[in-house]
């Protein structure tokens, strides 16, 4: 039997699929005052679960896609690691000059294996483990409660390994919240973890707050520049709970010296209808020829974009472009990332 097969046989038989989809967390506005949570800090990288059994190690991103190949060195520490069979779930990392640096992992996303190997020399990633879901075959620790799972973690990487972090935590609110007070540069934001929550696959069970509001839109459609046939804003879109996507937005934030190559990459994926919800430039008595005027897209472009306030589901200001997202899927841009008022009580 050829060693791929024997590797994905080796895999499959942890008791965990690769096809586990990681736990998410729901956009809050403030972190909760109760007893009973854990705080940790929210990483600015690659989300993904760390499969291995045996010799065999598979990196999976949100998306579900393989970031195996990008990785090489990572799949080299989890390897080392003592024990033989585990599922971890964390955050693939990068550090550069003592900052977090995403275009860093973005760089990664190469077809070239030569210039992978060369990076991962120059700018080895880090693994970030924040929970435990296996440590025996066929044992999982989903049903388990995190404080459980989370002791495991810790026995798990007792002691430092290449590569391999432990995230430290706070259980007191008043620290979780200079976190987000000082702003750290390595730091997203701050996760909120009840300490009975069994792992929930797929859903947004933990809490999160942002340093910056941000979220994560497919692009829908895009409008020239006026009198010009450059891009002048990307149409952004959120999808429901029905499937559908709708128009929550633009952002205008592209700089001269992008604007000739991604009008190239989005002529290419010009395609109706764009968005199968509510569309932009709708009749009112404020439309204008220009307003009306915009080209679908086929919806398989991701961007995160910062914005200050959301009314009636739609950014109430145009916002501010972060970063392209080529690790995420677009069906994972849904209006459930956007705060919501009761947003602590229905994770209650």
């Amino acid at each position: 039997m050829p060693p791929v097969e024997r590797g994905k046989s080796a895999l499959a038989g942890l008791g965990i699929p690769l096809t586990l989809a990681p736990m998410e967390a729901l956009l809050v506005a403030e972190l909760p005052k109760e007893a009973g949570w854990q705080f940790e800090p929210k990483w600015d990288g690659f989300r993904c679960l760390a499969f291995r059994a045996g010799p065999d190690v598979e990196i999976k991103a949100k998306s579900g896609k393989s970031l195996s190949r990008f990785f090489p060195e990572v799949l080299d520490n989890l390897r080392a690691l003592p024990p033989k069979q585990f599922v971890l779930d964390g955050e693939l990392v990068i550090p550069v000059e003592g900052e977090l640096s995403f275009d860093a992992l973005q760089m990664r996303l190469h077809p070239a294996e030569s210039r992978i190997r060369r990076l991962a020399q120059e700018t080895p990633a880090t693994f970030v483990a924040f929970d435990c879901l296996l440590r025996k075959a066929r044992q999982p620790l989903l049903d388990r409660p995190f404080e459980e799972r989370r002791s495991a973690l810790q026995a798990f990487l007792a002691r430092d390994r290449k590569g391999i972090s432990l995230t430290p935590f706070t259980r007191d609110l008043r620290k979780a919240r200079s976190w987000l007070a000082r702003r750290q540069l390595a730091l997203d934001g701050v996760i909120a973890k009840r300490l009975d929550l069994p792992y929930r696959p797929g859903e947004r069970a933990m809490l999160k707050v942002k340093c910056l509001r941000t979220a994560d839109c497919v692009v829908g459609g895009f409008r020239y520049a006026s009198g010009e046939r450059r891009v002048g804003s990307l149409l952004l879109g959120l999808y429901d709970d029905g499937g559908l996507l709708h128009h929550v937005g633009f952002t205008s934030a592209i700089s001269d010296r992008d604007k000739p190559a991604l009008t190239a990459r989005l002529k290419k994926l010009i395609e109706p209808p764009g968005f199968t919800g509510d569309a932009p430039g709708g009749p009112s008595r404020w439309s204008t020829e220009r307003s009306t005027e915009w080209q679908p897209l086929r919806p398989t472009l991701v961007v995160e974009v910062r914005y200050d306030h959301v009314t009636g589901d739609r950014f109430r200001h145009g916002t501010q472009l972060v970063r392209w997202r080529p690790d995420k899927s677009p069906r994972q841009c849904t209006f459930d990332q956007l705060p919501k008022t009761s947003a602590a009580a229905a994770v209650l």
